[in-house]
C-alpha cells in the first residue's frame, strides 16, 4: 500500500499568497491606517502592507504602499484591479500601455485615482523629505482565488488598453453621467481632490446630504463619496460585504448592528480611519464636527459593472426605474430605517454627542425630539 499524498482542499489562495510575499496583516474591524506597521515588500520595492477589515466578505481588500522620501515603487502590471487613495504626500504615477501609449499624472493628499486593468505601472514620491502614503481597495482575493496562479496575474501581457479612457481622465476631468439622485456617475481615472470635488445631492439617504459614484479605468471596482452637512447625520442602512469606508474631512462615528442585536458597535473615525460594514449589517453614520464631514467608500462592483444580484438591487433596484434598495424603506421591502423608525437611543446618543463637541444639532425638521427620544437622553444623560 502506497502512502497518500496529502489532501488538498480548504485552500485559500490568496491567503497563502499575502502569507509568502512576507509582509505584516493588520485585521480588525476600525483601522487608523497612519498606524498601521509596514515592512520592506521586495515585489513592490517599497514598505508595504496588507489591512484585512474583519466582516470584508471574499471579494475586496487593502493595501498599504509606505514610499520614502525620494523613491519610487518598483514596475508593476496585474489582471487585479485597484482603486488608489492617497493618505499623506505627494508624487506622480507613470503609466505605460500594450500599444505604447505613456500617461502620468501628480497627485497628493486626499487624490483618487485607478490603475486600468494589467497597465504597467510606477508611483514615485516627489517629496525629498517627507514619506507618501497610499492604500488602495484591490479585488485581488477574488481573482487570486479564481485562478490561484501568481504567474498568470502578475505576468500576464494581454493588452487592456481601451481600460484607459480619454486623455482628459488623467487630468482631473471627467464626465458627468446623470442617473438619478444617489446614481449620478463621475467617469474619469484621477480625481485630484475628494475634499473638493462638487457632490450632487441625495436627500433619499436623509438629511441634506450629497454624493456621487465614480467609475474609474472602467472598471468593476467600486468608489463613492458621500458628505454629511455640519449637525446631520444619515440614515441607517445595509447591503452586502465587500465595502470599505473611509472619513476624508471631518470626523464622527458609525454604529453597526445586525438585525435583532440590542447593542451597537460603536467606531470613531477622522480621516484615515477606514472600516467594514459586514454582510446585512445595519450601519449609520454621524457627523460630529463642525464642518462638513466626507467619506470614500470602495469596494467591488458598482453602477456599471455590478458583480452580483445582491449588488444590482442593492444599488439599482430590480425594475426599470425603481430606486436600490439602500435608499428604499424596509417597510417597501429596501434595506434602509426611516428616521422615525430608529431606535430612540440613537438619536439621544448623538444630541449627547453634539452637546459634547459644541455643535448646533439640524436634525429637528427631520426627526423631531419626542417622548421616546427625551427618556432615551436622560437615561444616556444619567
Amino acid at each position: 500500500m502506497t502512502d497518500q499524498a496529502p489532501v488538498r482542499y480548504g485552500i485559500d489562495p490568496y491567503l497563502d499568497w499575502v502569507s509568502k510575499e512576507g509582509i505584516p496583516v493588520t485585521e480588525d474591524y476600525g483601522i487608523d491606517l497612519f498606524k498601521v506597521e509596514t515592512a520592506p515588500w521586495p515585489r513592490f520595492g517599497v514598505n508595504g502592507a496588507a489591512v484585512h477589515l474583519k466582516g470584508r466578505g471574499d471579494f475586496a481588500n487593502m493595501f498599504l504602499f509606505d514610499i520614502a522620501a525620494g523613491a519610487a515603487s518598483a514596475p508593476q502590471r496585474h489582471l487585479f484591479e485597484e482603486v488608489v487613495y492617497v493618505l499623506e504626500g505627494s508624487g506622480s504615477t507613470q503609466l505605460e500601455f500594450g500599444d505604447g501609449r505613456k500617461k502620468s499624472f501628480e497627485w497628493g493628499e486626499k487624490s483618487l485615482f485607478a490603475i486600468p486593468l494589467n497597465a504597467r505601472y510606477r508611483h514615485f514620491n516627489s517629496s525629498g523629505r517627507k514619506r507618501a502614503l497610499l492604500v488602495s481597495t484591490t479585488d485581488l482575493p477574488l481573482v487570486m482565488n479564481t485562478f490561484h496562479n501568481e504567474n498568470f496575474i502578475f505576468a500576464t501581457d494581454f493588452d487592456f488598453s481601451e481600460r484607459a479612457g480619454k486623455n482628459e481622465y488623467f487630468s482631473g476631468e471627467g464626465d458627468l453621467i446623470t442617473v438619478r439622485p444617489g446614481n449620478h456617475m463621475w467617469e474619469t481615472n484621477f480625481v485630484p481632490d475628494l475634499a473638493s470635488i462638487e457632490l450632487k445631492s441625495w436627500g433619499d439617504r436623509g438629511a441634506g446630504g450629497t454624493n456621487i459614484m465614480f467609475v474609474l479605468a472602467d472598471g468593476t471596482m467600486h468608489a463613492h463619496i458621500s458628505e454629511m452637512p455640519v449637525g446631520t447625520y444619515k440614515k441607517g442602512h445595509r447591503h452586502g460585504p465587500g465595502f470599505h469606508v473611509m472619513c476624508v474631512t471631518g470626523h464622527g462615528y458609525s454604529l453597526l448592528w445586525f438585525e435583532g442585536e440590542k447593542d451597537f458597535l460603536r467606531i470613531d473615525w477622522k480621516h484615515g480611519v477606514v472600516f467594514p460594514p459586514a454582510d446585512r449589517q445595519f450601519h449609520q453614520h454621524f457627523n460630529s464636527s463642525s464642518h462638513p464631514a466626507r467619506y470614500l467608500a470602495t469596494g467591488v462592483g458598482g453602477l456599471r459593472y455590478p458583480l452580483t444580484y445582491a449588488q444590482r438591487r442593492s444599488l439599482l433596484g430590480v425594475k426599470p426605474g425603481e430606486k436600490g434598495a439602500v435608499s428604499t424603506s424596509i417597510k417597501e421591502g429596501g434595506d434602509q430605517v426611516e428616521y422615525e423608525d430608529q431606535d430612540p437611543r440613537i438619536h439621544a446618543l448623538w444630541l449627547k454627542e453634539m452637546k459634547k463637541h459644541n455643535v448646533e444639532p439640524k436634525m429637528e425638521k427631520f426627526i423631531p425630539t419626542d417622548a421616546r427620544t427625551a427618556e432615551a437622553l436622560q437615561r444616556a444623560s444619567g
